[in-house]
Order: C-alpha cells, then sequence, then structure tokens
C-alpha cells in the first residue's frame, strides 16, 4: 500500500471543546478497504498559497450568507481538487457532494474566506466542524448511495448533514446542544435539504425508532463502540466512528447479513470526546 501523508483534524459540536488544533500529520496506510483489500492512492498535495492581496482581501470580506462570491467557488474547487482527490477520494457521489455543497454557509460569514482551508473551522457555540478531508473519508467509508437512510451523529452546524444529504435519500442527525440542533435545521432548511432532520438528543443511543440504518457517521470519540449504535445497523451496514481517549483511532464496523459484526482501524485519528451518556458508561 502507498504511503500517504494526511492531517486529520476533526472537531465535533457535542463536546464543549474546541478541536481545531487536533490532528495527527504524517498518518500512514489509512485502508478504505476490509482487511485483505487494497488501497493505493496518490500522496497528498498542497494548494498554493494565495497572494498578500489575495489574503488582504479575504481577511476583509464578510460574505452575506445565500451569496455565491466567486472567489469562494474556486476555494471550493481547490479543496476538492488538492485536499480530497488528490489524497485518494475515488467515490465520485462523495466528489459532488463536496462540490457542491457550499461549507462557508456553515461558519459565520467572517470566516466564509477560510471555510475551505485544509482544517476545521469555528462555528458558534464555541464548537467546530471537521476538516474537509475527513467528513470525505468518512463519508467514503460509510459507501452510501441514492438509497441510502443514514445516521449523523454530531450535527453541529450541520455540513456533514449536508453532504450526506446531497447523497442519501434520508438523513438523521443528531445534536446534543439544543441552540446548535435549531440552528442547523434552520440552515438545511434553507438550503433545501427537506430530507435531513435534525433533533436535539444524545447520540450515545441512536435513534432506534427510526434504525435500522444504512450507514451511521459519528463526529465524536467514545472510549468504547456504543452497542446500540451496532444494533441500529441494517445488514450490510457500516458504523464510522473514532474510539479511544488520548491515543484514537477511526474505526469501521460492518454487519453482515447473518448478523455477525465485522470491525477494523483504519487511522489515528484526533476528535473531541463524546460527551452525555458515553462519559457515564466508559469502557464496558
Amino acid at each position: 500500500m502507498a504511503a500517504r501523508n494526511l492531517l486529520i483534524s476533526c472537531g465535533l459540536a457535542a463536546a464543549g471543546v474546541l478541536a481545531a488544533g487536533m490532528g495527527l500529520l504524517g498518518m500512514r496506510n489509512a485502508s478504505k478497504t476490509a482487511p485483505g483489500g487494497t488501497n493505493d492512492p496518490p500522496p497528498s498535495s498542497r494548494e498554493p498559497e494565495p497572494s498578500a492581496a489575495e489574503r488582504t482581501r479575504h481577511a476583509s470580506a464578510v460574505v452575506p450568507h445565500g451569496e455565491e462570491d466567486a472567489g469562494l467557488a474556486r476555494l471550493r474547487h481547490e479543496m476538492v481538487e488538492t485536499q480530497i482527490r488528490a489524497r485518494g477520494i475515488e467515490d465520485e457521489n462523495v466528489l459532488r457532494a463536496m462540490q457542491r455543497v457550499r461549507r462557508h454557509e456553515f461558519v459565520s460569514s467572517q470566516l466564509a474566506f477560510s471555510a475551505y482551508d485544509d482544517c476545521p473551522q469555528r462555528i458558534t457555540h464555541g464548537q467546530t466542524i471537521s476538516q474537509p478531508y475527513i467528513v470525505a473519508f468518512m463519508t467514503e467509508l460509510a459507501r452510501v448511495d441514492s438509497r441510502s437512510k443514514v445516521l449523523d451523529v454530531g450535527t453541529g452546524s450541520g455540513y456533514q448533514a449536508a453532504i450526506l444529504g446531497e447523497i442519501c435519500a434520508r438523513v438523521y442527525s443528531m445534536e446534543i446542544i439544543q441552540e446548535l440542533a435549531d440552528e442547523a435545521t434552520r440552515l438545511l432548511a434553507r438550503l433545501g435539504y427537506d430530507h435531513v432532520q435534525v433533533r436535539c438528543g444524545d447520540g450515545y443511543r441512536g435513534w432506534p425508532e427510526e434504525a435500522p440504518f444504512d450507514a451511521i457517521i459519528v463526529a465524536a470519540a467514545p472510549d468504547h463502540i456504543p452497542p446500540s449504535l451496532i444494533e441500529q445497523l441494517a445488514a450490510g451496514g457500516r458504523l464510522i466512528i473514532p474510539v479511544g481517549d488520548y491515543a484514537q483511532d477511526l474505526w469501521v464496523i460492518e454487519k453482515q447479513g447473518d448478523g455477525k459484526v465485522k470491525r477494523w482501524k483504519v487511522a489515528p485519528v484526533a476528535f473531541v470526546p463524546m460527551t452525555g451518556e458515553a462519559r457515564r458508561h466508559g469502557s464496558p
């Protein structure tokens, strides 16, 4: 397997920790396939530094929500090509979704020109949304398509839910902070994601009324895999979840047709911890 250098930095609204500085540089051998599979993406590339004039203009620019600046469209295209496609993401549904969703809508207007940087971004209530690459990586691992019904744990401002909404038939998204859940609901509705439903709740227990799910993506790290999330997977479904305390790994849990479960690690990551019930249970 070809080595690749990746920065995986992840933020989540479900814990009161700012994760913008968290990350692991130099991760290698992050397999997107089950054990025994192969994956040989090209090495990562860095986008060219903006000119001094661009940096000055971007630093002072405020882009009203709902409007698309030509410069933002260019930055989004560069994000997809240099941060995502060049690092080995091949699923065209994922690439199209990352190209279509205006990431700057999910941060404050003052940060619009930073939204496409290769790092997490601050949102409201002292929280963050994940680095673009990790959003694409986890979405590709989930193997979703236009028929999929998925659960997104950790809505934040709604960016991951919007990416899934571009691909999937139904998206159910859970956020533990009431204000963020309300804001994401309004934003996703304004952007036309009528098939994305957000509710405030503790994602540790999932959303049993709507189970089973074809995929579950979790954007906070418990110290163990919640059994309820495995139970809510459909046959053939995948749970994508970071697990661990200080040292964390991204896991894929796949439920087989006979109900048996396969699980494997794909990458070292740095996510904020899962709060709520996950903290009370601890490792079983």
